[in-house]
């Protein structure tokens, strides 16, 4: 039986607003991979990779892609003895929100988009390209 409709739309609604500060134990951390079975490794702030868990109530809720950011607790696993080195308390959705609180990391700058043009040299997205006849013009020269 699925989980009810409510269920889902408050997990989806939790992670749309950033929270004011984070406790001492959480950190925002950048997915690096899926290991299967609700495991990811994802990179703290510092280079440091670890394996965290994805819980129950974001599972067939929220997917997670690599690069994406997810808040983890540290503290949560602590008292088992496996490799797991935190859990997922929460999913970095609306990243633009996110950026703006204080306890965003720098080391994770922001990605520049594709479309920007760069002062080096001219981009060639959606131009054509060049014909026939000014490549012989350019052998030519």
């Amino acid at each position: 039986m699925p989980k009810p409709r409510r269920n889902l739309l408050a997990t989806a609604e939790e992670t749309l607003t950033p929270p004011q500060e984070l406790p001492v134990s959480q950190s925002i951390a950048r997915v690096a991979s899926a290991a299967g079975k609700n495991l990811y490794h994802v990179e703290l702030p510092g280079s440091k990779t670890i394996l965290v868990e994805l819980p129950a109530r974001f599972r067939s809720t929220i997917w997670i892609k690599r690069g994406s950011f997810v808040v983890v607790d540290t503290t949560t696993l602590a008292d088992r003895e496996n490799k797991l080195g935190g859990e997922i308390v929460n999913v970095v959705r609306n990243e633009k929100d996110w950026r703006k609180m204080p306890y965003w990391p720098s080391s994770f700058p922001k990605v520049s988009s594709y479309g920007e043009d760069s002062d080096d040299e001219e981009s060639n997205v959606g131009k054509m390209p060049p014909s026939d006849s000014e490549d012989e013009d350019e052998d030519e020269s």
